[in-house]
């Protein structure tokens, strides 16, 4: 029999110690620490953030899991705990999270688990309880105040130096000088002017802008003795569009002329109402029509009816789907933007031209910073140092 050295014994035996710690399981994780669970600040009341800690060495630990409780009153008013639910997952060195999309008022407890580099996971004691509740200043909404107090500053600072006789250029709308020509050609051809401001009542913006162009219309028919007739499909619309005509013959001195019968409610159905003013346009022919309002289907018919008339057509919308018609159709369009200037280019009053020249240098203001945003992360791909960065700032600032 052979002998076995003391060498070769030492070896087996090292061998076999080696391959039973290998094979062990590995010990315990230590479990997170000092869970604090509180009302994550500056938000709507929907968030909670969590703080932990842990002590053990690194590389013990691949990352923590985050669980959330949901504790609620039941039928008989007694507090009691729903299922844990998973909120999320965090690296190794993280220490904190934020658990969003949590019910506003209720309260939840929240425990922390670390797992283990071998399949373990050695949670904490869960946290006393916390409910979010709504902040009274909201973090992620500060972009948009300073956006609204810049808008505000620029408006109100042109109205001042409107009031204070600073010349402001409003550039030329030839559909807004237009209306006198269409008007005297009425008058001199002896036939009405139409006037339609929109499909939709009083709460539409454009159709607010639309009674405001017919007060010029109306006024500039009122001197040159013309006939204004206004059909409407809201009888709200109606009594606005009645007083301002009435407000406009009276400021041209002739009150006598004004006729409330040329002011009509027909219907609220749409098409019931685009069969009579084409069938009114095709009778009675005027030699102007203005399409000034919200318009939908009816904008082609309008628009293509009194181009077969011979009229003279003004129309604006701010609808996008219907210039097109109107554009194709029509002498003179105002189109978005302009449509909604019209009352500032055609009254001149201070308020309403410092009002537009102050929304014009926050669009200018946005409009730069949009390019200088695309500028910077076109540097920042083809990689020059520091266009990343000055990116991400702008981003922030448009609050995307």
């Amino acid at each position: 029999m052979r002998r076995v050295t003391a060498p070769v014994r030492m070896l087996a035996i090292a061998g076999i110690l080696l391959g039973c710690i290998a094979a062990a399981p590995a010990g315990a994780v230590p479990p997170p620490s000092s869970v604090r669970a509180e009302d994550a600040p500056g938000d709507m009341g929907e968030a909670l953030t969590v703080t932990w800690a842990w002590e053990g060495p690194d590389g013990e630990v691949t990352g923590f899991r985050v669980m959330t409780l949901r504790v609620v009153a039941d039928s008989a008013g007694d507090m009691r705990a729903t299922e844990w639910i998973l909120a999320g997952e965090t690296s190794p060195d993280t220490r904190a999270m934020t658990i969003g999309k949590l019910e506003r008022g209720t309260a939840y407890q929240v425990k922390v688990v670390a797992l283990g580099a071998g399949g373990q996971a050695a949670e904490a004691g869960a946290a006393a309880p916390a409910t979010p509740h709504m902040n009274w200043f909201i973090a992620r909404k500060a972009t948009l105040a300073w956006w609204i107090f810049g808008v505000s500053v620029a408006i109100v600072g042109s109205v001042l130096m409107a009031w204070k006789g600073v010349p402001m250029r409003v550039r030329r709308i030839a559909a807004l000088e237009a209306v006198d020509d269409a008007v005297g050609r009425a008058t001199e051809m002896g036939r009405p002017v139409l006037f339609i401001a929109g499909i939709q009542d009083m709460d539409n913006v454009q159709t607010v802008a639309g009674i405001t162009v017919l007060s010029r219309v109306s006024k500039t028919a009122a001197e040159y003795d013309a006939t204004v007739e206004v059909p409407t499909s809201r009888s709200l619309v109606m009594e606005a569009a009645r007083e301002a005509v009435q407000a406009s013959y009276l400021s041209a001195g002739r009150s006598d002329s004004y006729n409330p019968d040329l002011i009509r409610y027909i219907t609220d159905e749409q098409f019931g109402f685009v069969a009579y003013v084409s069938g009114r346009m095709v009778r009675e022919r005027p030699a102007a029509c203005f399409y000034m309002g919200c318009f939908f289907a009816e904008s082609l018919i309008f628009a293509e009816t009194g181009n077969s008339i011979g009229a003279i057509q003004i129309a604006g919308t701010a609808e996008s789907a219907q210039l097109p018609f109107f554009v194709a159709a029509c002498d003179y369009t105002l189109i978005g933007e302009e449509f909604f200037a019209a009352s500032a280019y055609l009254s001149g009053e201070p308020l309403q031209i410092g009002s537009l020249r102050g929304q014009d240098v926050c669009k200018a203001a946005a409009g730069g910073f949009i390019i200088a945003g695309v500028a910077a992360k076109t540097l920042a791909a083809l990689g020059v140092g520091g266009a990343a960065a000055a990116a991400a700032w702008i981003m922030a600032g448009l609050g995307a």
